[in-house]
């Protein structure tokens, strides 16, 4: 007597479009560069790993804050003007210290540019809104 074969039942393998999404990540050596630069002495591995899941927090609340701010304004999309309000929050921005003045401070020339409005020859405004 010839017995029927029963089909193997073979486990799914996960398609890229149904396993979990990664997030992006700062890459780790942006992260040390602008510690190093700021820090100016030797730094430890385990305090750079200290720093990189702070960082990692950091921006995730900065994200989720800024996100929420222009949900709150009915908008999608997040504006110059979500970040100035969350910086006011936080106390980075007052009155004595314009969001101006902390660009010209740490950021290197060609961000200035383009972050700050600048006049130029036949009284045109770059970067143009």
């Amino acid at each position: 007597p010839l017995q029927l074969l029963q089909p193997k039942t073979v486990p799914k393998r996960l398609r890229p479009s149904q396993s979990k999404p990664r997030e992006p990540q700062i890459p780790r050596s942006l992260i040390r560069e602008i510690f190093r630069h700021f820090v100016k002495m030797p730094v430890t591995r385990d305090a750079f790993k200290i720093v990189e899941k702070c960082s990692e927090r950091y921006f995730k609340q900065l994200s989720d804050d800024l996100e929420a701010y222009a949900h709150h304004a009915g908008r999608k999309t997040v504006e110059a003007a979500d970040l100035e309000v969350l910086m006011r929050r936080q106390g980075l921005v007052t009155d004595k210290m314009p969001l101006n003045v902390l660009i010209e401070n740490y950021l290197p020339l060609e961000y200035r540019k383009l972050l700050i409005p600048v006049a130029v020859s036949g009284n045109k405004l770059i970067p143009s809104k």
